[in-house]
């Protein structure tokens, strides 16, 4: 009887293992996992932001964004994109998205263009990974192997996005702590900063630095004020350029312009003004490959970032709702 009881005991372990062993094997996201199910998905994305960022080349940075504020915020599982609805309180509306964060139609093209191929297949959430990359890609940035798998959010969360997404005045500190609740080092966060090498700021993210800071070039800091008036309320929504050289290529003059103190936002500058992420910025100005390879990196490493998969979450047919 002690045999059989130690018998069974083992048979209970063994297939314990299986499905622990099952569960991981579901949970691990691969750049194949398309591969059978949907194999024309990268050529499909490719195009269809290629086609977006050449009717207007701001989008490659509005696009890559996205990808950045949906993983910080209960993972990259496509939150972001849910609109208010019975139960979900948008992380549109959350301040640091709100009037900010752009791209939501494109990416509802993008997967419009999918579902035409392969229908209730891909995620949203993997979708906003590829684009990121293509985007990248579309202006000169690097590429890296996209991981997939991961599966849609039925719920979002406006008061986490408030909670965990950077704010263009925290400190450096903040900074720090808000991309360590993600797991990510600050190593990751200065490189990653470095997608402020494309896109445009509005007046009233910088009006703060280019009036009130003194680690600031005095000739950028007035050429800048022409249009962002110092009162706040007026010129708002205007816009500047986020690297002040080569505002539409994905380069490393992103990092030369803070070594200038031309930074145009105090949470960038902020990486080189004497303190502990000043080597990295420094290191990253002499070499863009270095950059590159880096920022390849850490994207994946974004990436992984708490996914839904196997059967958690689900595929939104439609990624502004829930099925």
């Amino acid at each position: 009887m002690s045999s059989l009881r130690a018998s069974s005991s083992n048979l209970v372990w063994v297939a314990a293992l299986v499905v622990s062993l099952m569960a991981l094997c579901e949970a691990q996201l691969s750049p194949n996992y398309y591969d059978k199910t949907c194999p024309q998905v990268l050529p499909t994305v490719k195009k269809a932001t290629g086609t977006a960022i050449a009717r207007e080349h701001r989008m490659a940075a509005s696009l890559l964004r996205l990808h950045f504020h949906d993983c910080f915020v209960q993972g990259c599982d496509a939150s972001i994109l849910l609109n208010d609805a019975a139960g979900i309180v948008s992380e549109k509306n959350a301040r640091q998205n709100f009037r900010s964060a752009r791209g939501y139609e494109v990416i509802d093209g993008i997967k419009s263009a999918v579902e035409k191929v392969c229908p209730g297949v891909v995620s949203c959430a993997d979708i906003l990974a590829i684009v990121a990359r293509d985007s990248s890609v579309y202006v000169g940035g690097p590429s890296w192997k996209v991981k997939l798998g991961r599966r849609d959010s039925t719920t979002a969360s406006k008061d986490l996005a408030e909670q965990n997404l950077p704010i263009a005045f925290d400190d450096l500190d903040t900074l720090t702590s808000v991309f360590a609740r993600q797991g990510l080092s600050l190593k990751d966060m200065v490189v990653l900063s470095g997608s402020h090498t494309i896109g445009l700021a509005q007046c009233a993210t910088f009006r703060g630095r280019i009036y009130n800071e003194t680690n600031i070039d005095a000739g950028f800091a007035r050429m800048r004020q022409r249009r962002c008036p110092p009162t706040a309320g007026n010129g708002d929504t205007n816009l500047a350029p986020l690297d002040l050289v080569t505002p539409g290529s994905f380069d490393n003059n992103y990092y030369k312009n803070l070594l200038r103190k031309k930074g145009l936002l105090h949470s960038d500058q902020l990486l080189f003004n004497g303190g502990s992420t000043d080597a990295t910025v420094a290191a990253y100005s002499k070499d863009q490959a270095a950059f590159f390879a880096d920022f390849a990196a850490a994207m994946v490493k974004m990436g992984d970032i708490s996914p839904l998969t196997g059967s958690a979450g689900e595929v939104r047919k439609v990624c502004s709702v829930v099925n």
